[in-house]
């Protein structure tokens, strides 16, 4: 048994040396060429990216490729991998598949129903279309996927590897579902972000799909390579606005930028959680002008340097907050300058309404 794994791409990329990784440039059809081969040859939707994204190579992979070994999926920036990170190899792929039906990454433990959270982001009109499709067609899946979609867990990135056979029943079952709700609802009305709704619905589908067949799936790490474009403007525009002390700048730019791409702050956009912090950067230095007339940002302006200021409060939050402060986290706190302020608006963001009140009293008194 061999493994291909299918690198989906949109744009260049620096690709591993493992030759078992092949770059596969979706949407080729409604872009520029990349040099790599594309998912519109064959039997193709490439031309359908903007409602599918990387559905579309997903697609060309089930209908051109022959083969029956395994076969999966991964991203030009998105990687299964081992606990510390090391991108997996053919040995990896075959020991894992001997023991399982098919490797997913791990579920993401959302802090709302899947439900819940597809309403607040996108159109929940589609999530709805699609379980009554299911309902029609395949209503032996049905009771799961409404027992999911009302919990709090879901697959992400439609990465996964499995042998080709299980792989093309997968797809079938996938593309004959959005073959009709393609028909019940209407996505050219959508902005460019909310136009790919079957890629999005589609990572809770393989959930459904992996837990009505009983399936036997590792749900793998995924390490990430890179940043995503989106996420580095964002912080790059956000240290224009700190550089110049401008914190309503700053939170009008994040708020707009956020109703565009409701994804940025997932952890696997935001994978350093910077721009969660310089949120909180934000918050904490309002109510410090607020209630000083100045406050941590009119005296330090660089963005790193703030990240560093704010993540280290936060370990000290956490640290009080799970056992205790520690030496380093008291002599940080001091020679630092944080405020009361900083400690309460910060300690919100990680304390139950049971634990705030001793960890802001715990700190306070150190500071």
């Amino acid at each position: 048994m061999s493994v291909t794994i299918f690198t989906m791409t949109h744009k260049k990329f620096r690709e591993p040396s493992d030759p078992i990784y092949l770059p596969l440039h979706v949407g080729r059809a409604c872009s520029e060429d990349l040099g790599y081969a594309g998912d519109d040859t064959g039997d193709s939707i490439s031309d359908k990216n903007c409602y599918y994204g990387e559905l579309t190579g997903v697609y060309w992979v089930w209908k051109n490729v022959r083969t029956e070994d395994y076969v999966g999926i991964c991203h030009y920036r998105r990687y299964f991998c081992t606990e510390e990170g090391r991108i997996l190899n053919e040995k990896d792929y075959l020991s894992i598949l001997q023991d399982h039906d098919m490797i997913v990454s791990k579920k993401l433990k959302l802090n709302f129903s899947y439900f819940d959270g597809y309403e607040s982001d996108y159109n929940i009109f589609d999530l709805i279309t699609t379980g009554e499709v299911i309902r029609q067609k395949y209503p032996a899946y049905y009771a799961n996927f409404e027992r999911l979609v009302h919990g709090n867990g879901t697959y992400f990135a439609n990465m996964l590897v499995a042998k080709k056979a299980l792989y093309d029943e997968y797809c079938a079952w996938l593309f004959s579902i959005f073959d009709e709700v393609e028909k019940r609802i209407d996505a050219d009305s959508y902005d460019d972000y909310h136009k790919r709704v079957f890629g999005f619905i589609s990572e809770f589908l393989l959930l459904v799909w992996a837990e009505t067949k009983g399936l036997k799936v590792c749900e793998c790490k995924v390490g990430m390579t890179d940043e995503k474009y989106e996420t580095k403007q964002m912080k790059e525009t956000l240290a224009d606005f700190f550089r110049q002390k401008d914190l309503a700048g700053a939170k009008a730019y994040f708020l707009e930028s956020l109703q565009k791409r409701p994804d940025v702050l997932m952890e696997a956009s935001d994978i350093t959680g910077e721009l969660k912090m310089a949120m909180q950067a934000v918050a904490v230095c309002e109510l410090e002008r607020q209630e000083y007339g100045e406050s941590v940002i009119d005296r330090m302006q660089d963005f790193d340097a703030l990240m560093r200021y704010f993540g280290r409060l936060n370990d000290a939050i956490n640290d009080c907050k799970t056992g205790g402060l520690q030496a380093e986290d008291i002599r940080y706190l001091q020679s630092a300058r944080i405020s009361e302020i900083a400690v309460e608006a910060s300690a919100r963001l990680f304390c139950t309404q049971e634990e705030l009140a001793a960890v802001v009293e715990r700190i306070g008194r150190e500071i």
